[in-house]
């Protein structure tokens, strides 16, 4: 009876461990997505920024530096967004973490354009 017990438990752990494979944040399926090209800082670590659905839909255009430890600086607004939804963006990207450009076996700085688009929660999944 206890080896029963066992394997009932360890297959319920392995269906628990697919579903939990399957099942991936906005954050997770944003990085798999990203364009991995050379000279091309990548995301490694991203934060959405809090927001309410009345942004749904709105883009951001922002504009920073990625140093060479892959932290993001200088971060400017480029686009003509309200101040609210500005902020929270800009703190959101000021968490992200970014594998840096490589240039001769060395780790550089590089200006990055980045549009961030406000997705509504309730739709996450369906993109």
């Amino acid at each position: 009876m206890k080896a029963v017990n066992k394997l009932a438990v360890l297959f319920s752990l392995i269906a628990l461990s697919a579903l939990s494979a399957i099942a991936k944040t906005e954050e997770q399926v944003y990085l798999e997505s990203c364009r991995k090209e050379p000279g091309v800082p990548v995301p490694v670590a991203v934060v959405s920024p809090s927001v309410g659905p009345e942004y749904a839909g709105t883009t951001v255009q922002l504009e920073f530096i990625v140093d060479a430890t892959g932290k993001p600086a200088d971060l400017s607004v480029k686009s003509d967004t309200d101040s609210t939804l500005a902020a929270a963006v800009t703190d959101a990207v000021k968490k992200w973490r970014f594998a840096p450009v490589i240039t001769n076996g060395v780790a550089v700085a590089t200006k990055v354009s980045l549009p961030i688009r406000i997705v509504d929660d309730s739709l996450a999944g369906t993109r």
